[in-house]
């Protein structure tokens, strides 16, 4: 019986080793899984599952499988080194040069395992540095303090968009769309300019705004972006450029993974600075330097427009609010749900939200947290944040009053899900994600005032030969 078993899990093995080759990870965990349980004692299944994990952004379960497959065989290389991708994915540097030295040691003569080492080493030596050269918080100045848009020269042969005066239009916020769309470049002085309004307006903002539809009006929530322009101006084409009549709530992480990630962010900060009231951006997970740094926003910024923006940006994410509440009756966030059950939409008011991240707490939660399938609460797949079932949603409704949530954070197949008996809707507005997962897009639709969630869904559109991650950390790339 026990070598039918090793054999049937080794046939279910090769199953998910062309799930995982055609990109249904999902599909590939679900037979890694199923082998395992028929043989534990093969590492290669822990290791391949946490490969696939990895794919899907899991990294805490990616951590967990990993760890398992060294558990059952010490020497098994690729143990390591699935962890020490999923550590290094999470900006965990120094565990994952323990695991890479570890790799070397078991494969000394391996090239591939001394490069990745040595890069890693590069990585961690760089980390000390930046730690040792940093300004304590209370000693910062903002960097926007040093920068005057007004005295940078812009060359008679510059021929893009151009904002004349203070006042971002609809013409130039046009005119640079389609100039983004040809890969020409916005010139520095007028993306500080749109920067540094777009600073000024959100600074005033609370952590949690309230949006007003009026009866007969209608409001749309777009999920994640990442860096796709121009899956972006194809929701503009299908739903319209918002307008006052047409308003937006993009739902955070509108950087990294994509390489447009500068064309998205200026375009939805003009068209905030061009009409307040037309669109609405909330904090994602992925506005934060630590994400920036590894996923690829902090290189592009750098390579399009300059170092001094790195900073900027970073300052102008630290003020983007972190929840929305749509006519006191839908609660919009990127993530999730608390750790904690009685958290009321006052205690989200009052968080101070002008920081990186914290890796616990209300705010953490906010960005970070998925729902599951069942109910209570578990640990995070991502080894951020935690995993919440229906009570804690139908809880959390009730306590404030509230009718439904919705949320982004994950890639869909369709695009959207709809979960926690109907009362928590996942919108993902990256469509085939990463150039590779093969995913819709969808945008939700809301008409007041009854609010039902009316849901789009959209195909990815072609674009310019660019790959995803194209300015990531040289390091991380090396794993993907």
């Amino acid at each position: 019986m026990e070598n039918e078993n090793v054999s049937r899990a080794e046939e279910i093995k090769i199953q998910a080793n062309e799930a995982f080759k055609a990109h249904k990870y999902g599909q590939a965990i679900d037979l890694y899984t199923h082998a395992i349980e028929l043989n534990s004692q093969n590492a290669v299944y822990w290791a391949n599952r946490a490969f696939a994990h990895t794919k899907l952004e899991e990294y805490g379960s990616a951590i967990q499988d990993a760890t398992k497959a060294i558990e059952v065989d010490p020497r098994y290389s690729k143990g390591y080194y699935r962890r020490g991708a999923a550590y290094l994915a999470m900006g965990k540097f120094k565990e994952a040069l323990k695991d890479f030295q570890q790799v070397k040691k078991i494969c000394p003569n391996d090239p591939d395992a001394t490069k990745k080492l040595k890069e890693c080493e590069k990585a961690v030596m760089k980390l000390k540095f930046e730690e040792a050269i940093s300004v304590p918080e209370s000693e910062r100045h903002s960097v926007a303090d040093s920068i005057d848009y007004r005295s940078i020269e812009v060359e008679p042969q510059y021929s893009g968009a151009k904002i004349e005066g203070d006042v971002v239009t609809l013409d130039f916020v046009k005119k640079m769309m389609e100039d983004f769309k040809n890969q020409k470049c916005l010139h520095k002085r007028y993306a500080f300019q749109i920067v540094l309004q777009m600073r000024e307006m959100l600074q005033v903002q609370p952590s949690l705004v309230d949006i007003n539809v009026p009866d007969g009006s209608h409001f749309t929530v777009c999920g994640d972006v990442h860096g796709q322009f121009y899956d972006l101006l194809n929701i503009f084409e299908l739903n319209g450029l918002p307008s006052e009549e047409n308003p937006y709530l993009f739902n955070g992480d509108f950087v990294d993974r994509g390489s447009f990630s500068v064309e998205v962010i200026l375009t939805l900060f003009a068209l905030k600075c061009m009409c307040p009231s037309a669109i609405y951006l909330a904090r994602g997970n992925h506005e934060s330097k630590s994400m920036n740094k590894i996923y690829g926003f902090e290189g592009e910024v750098k390579s399009k427009l300059s170092e001094a923006f790195v900073e900027l940006f970073a300052e102008v994410f630290c003020y983007l609010p972190l929840a929305h509440v749509i006519n006191q009756k839908v609660f919009v966030v990127h993530g999730g749900l608390f750790s904690v059950d009685g958290v009321k939409l006052s205690d989200i008011k009052a968080i101070d939200r002008f920081c990186e991240p914290p890796e616990e707490g209300l705010m953490c939660e906010l960005l970070w947290s998925d729902p599951q399938p069942f109910p209570g609460r578990g640990p995070s797949k991502r080894g951020v944040g935690l995993c919440f079932g229906a009570d804690v949603t139908k809880n959390f409704l009730q306590d404030n009053n509230l009718d439904l949530i919705v949320r982004s954070h994950e890639v869909k197949d369709e695009g959207y899900e709809i979960e926690h008996d109907g009362k928590l809707i996942t919108v993902f507005s990256a469509p085939n994600y990463c150039d590779q997962m093969g995913n819709k897009g969808a945008y939700i639709r809301f008409e007041a005032p009854d609010l039902k969630p009316n849901i789009v869904t959209f195909a990815a559109v072609p674009h310019p030969d660019v790959k995803p991650m194209a300015y990531a950390n040289n390091f991380l790339r090396m794993f993907q």
